[in-house]
């Protein structure tokens, strides 16, 4: 039995490789848009069978990356057609290196969501709600000056936030949102220019506390305002 447990666990690992190298490849480099996909080459690459790499290739076709026709062959797919809302996608996307203009289009979705997010929180917040967003306030105000610490702290709180509205789909936008947004604090805080966090994020916690929906919307746009400020 834990043999074949064993092998199971052996092949899951070997098409999770392959799926991943297969990726990285295309996210960043050498294959770009368009190019066909030398199958013999990545197998070699690889060291995997013509199944694995078939296997991967499907995998990455419905993430959107790739193209897979009949005598044109398997080809990289435009990067505005990639899933960016898969995790996958975005991690790929992420270590490849992104331009500053993708945090703008971030800085742009979240203004769409998080003042939405913190007004219905104003409504809806529950006890381990205020407790979850209070404890990554905390976490800001005693290490807003430790990069580390400081990205941790604001990943927790805007997770929190996204929760705290008790609307399913503004929760899985952390997914989204989140990575993008712990990337973007590290950069920040490595180029230097962050300002001290703590009174905004409190502001949008106070209202949200109080029940007041305009006050928590209002608030979350002045915290926007201020990420816009800090260039990463």
């Amino acid at each position: 039995m834990s043999r074949k447990v064993d092998v199971a666990h052996a092949g899951r690992g070997v098409h999770k490789a392959a799926v991943e190298g297969l990726a990285r490849r295309i996210v960043g480099g050498p294959y770009a848009e368009g190019d066909a996909l030398d199958q013999s080459a990545l197998m070699a690459e690889l060291h995997v069978s013509q199944t694995v790499l078939r296997e991967a290739i499907e995998v990455l076709t419905g993430k959107g990356l790739l193209d897979v026709r009949q005598k044109r062959g398997t080809r990289v797919r435009p990067p505005d057609d990639w899933n960016l809302l898969d995790t996958d996608v975005l991690r790929w996307k992420l270590a490849a290196g992104v331009p500053s203009d993708f945090f703008a289009d971030l800085l742009e979705l979240r203004r769409s969501i998080e003042p939405a997010a913190a007004s219905l929180a104003a409504v809806h917040r529950t006890d381990e709600d205020l407790a979850a967003l209070g404890a990554a306030l905390a976490a800001m105000k005693a290490g807003w000056e430790d990069a580390v610490l400081a990205v941790r702290a604001d990943a927790s709180f805007h997770t929190a936030l996204l929760a705290a509205s008790h609307n399913r789909f503004f929760a899985q936008l952390r997914r989204v949102i989140i990575p993008v947004l712990i990337e973007r604090d590290r950069r920040v805080q490595l180029a230097g220019t962050a300002e001290d966090p703590v009174a905004v994020h409190a502001a949008v916690v106070d209202l949200i506390r109080i029940g007041d929906v305009d006050g928590a919307y209002m608030a979350t746009l002045e915290l926007l305002d201020m990420a816009m400020r800090q260039h990463p």
